[in-house]
């Protein structure tokens, strides 16, 4: 199998990734989940996703659609496209799979996969966290990590207008 195969086995469909968080669960892994837009991949985002990743032996990262990212940021948005941001993040060695979800938060996806641990940045307080009652419910933890400052999509995407 080819490093870029490797890569592209990484993105899953909703029935792909429950049968493989079920494999890993039997093999006594816990499961970290995240989600996010991921739109230009920057420091932050690799200083976030290696701190979600030490949590648990797997990382599953929902990563909103396309069509998503354009109700939650704007007509403008998304700025890479989905096949980008996915293979951008299956390239990641930390990650060991991404899903797509269409809708404006992963509540059914967290749903599917009732991961051990939930995790979102700094932003948010764990109990503003969607999903955490599900996990919480289910005995697992919700953490939300510190955020590296100055690093932003939103942040780059306005140096880039600026030049």
């Amino acid at each position: 199998m080819t490093r870029f195969e490797q890569i592209e086995q990484k993105i899953q469909t909703w029935e792909q990734i429950s049968a493989t968080v079920a494999a890993w669960r039997a093999a006594g892994d816990r499961i970290v989940f995240t989600n996010g837009c991921f739109d230009i991949l920057h420091y932050g985002h690799l200083h976030y996703l290696s701190q979600a990743r030490d949590l648990g032996q797997r990382l599953v990262v929902g990563l909103n659609s396309a069509a998503s990212v354009s109700r939650l940021k704007g007509p403008h948005r998304p700025i890479n496209d989905e096949l980008t941001r996915t293979h951008l993040l299956a390239a990641l060695e930390v990650i060991d799979a991404v899903v797509v979800f269409e809708d404006d938060t992963p509540l059914e996806l967290i749903r599917l996969i009732l991961p051990d641990i939930l995790v979102k940045g700094g932003d948010w307080k764990p109990e503003q966290i969607i999903g955490s009652d599900l996990v919480l419910a289910a005995g697992g933890e919700v953490k939300s990590l510190p955020f590296v400052a100055g690093y932003s999509t939103t942040n780059i995407e306005k140096k880039i207008k600026e030049s």
